[in-house]
């Protein structure tokens, strides 16, 4: 009898520990499986897709870290862009500047009030003159914040007698701001002034 009762506990203690490797087998399995779910997860929600002529492009998203000094170098880009390329159409010049202000402080809206009390929005519409710019660098500073940038550019003063060449040189700060659909960078161009702004060459037509 006692033989019997001695086999029974020793098979009941087989059974438990059989029972608990089993549970410590799925609990390891179930773990396993979260992280792996949680980082499938992960890799689907950085992957981008971009819609192109009815056709679903993969793109890889990143943090903004990542795209600090491209973002800056585009954002500079295109307010000055948008700042200097003028037509002689009242409504165009206001479009763009107005879309400008959006990238930048007071400072940018004084430059225009200086502009425009000096008659020269005016002359460029009296005169039918195209003003152009192409931006040949960008360099911005990440060492320290608000971020110091300065920006190499030609503009090109389209006239009916000439053509003038001028190179143009502006600095500023660039502050972090909330990205809009009118600041989609979410940068703001502080402190902005214009260092150089002279003539190159001028073609007679």
């Amino acid at each position: 009898m006692f033989r019997q009762l001695k086999n029974i506990d020793t098979a009941f203690r087989q059974v438990r520990l059989f029972c608990l490797a089993v549970v410590a087998f799925c609990l390891v399995v179930c773990c396993f499986t979260l992280y792996k779910s949680f980082n499938l997860v992960e890799a689907s929600q950085a992957r981008v897709y971009v819609l192109a002529d009815g056709k679903a492009l993969e793109a890889l998203a990143s943090g903004r870290k990542d795209n600090v000094a491209v973002e800056a170098r585009d954002h500079v880009k295109t307010f000055h862009q948008l700042f200097f390329t003028l037509d002689p159409d009242e409504k165009s010049i206001r479009q763009n500047i107005v879309r400008a202000l959006y990238l930048a402080d007071g400072s940018a809206k004084q430059a225009y009030d200086n502009l425009s009390e000096n008659g020269y929005y005016s002359g460029l519409i009296a005169g039918n003159i195209n003003q152009t710019i192409t931006v040949d660098s960008v360099a911005v500073d990440l060492s320290a914040y608000p971020f110091h940038f300065r920006c190499y550019a030609t503009q090109n003063i389209i006239r009916t007698t000439s053509t003038v060449t001028r190179s143009l040189v502006t600095a500023g700060e660039l502050r972090s701001v909330s990205r809009t659909d009118n600041n989609p960078h979410g940068f703001l161009i502080c402190r902005w002034t214009t260092l150089e702004n002279k003539d190159i060459k001028v073609i007679n037509h």
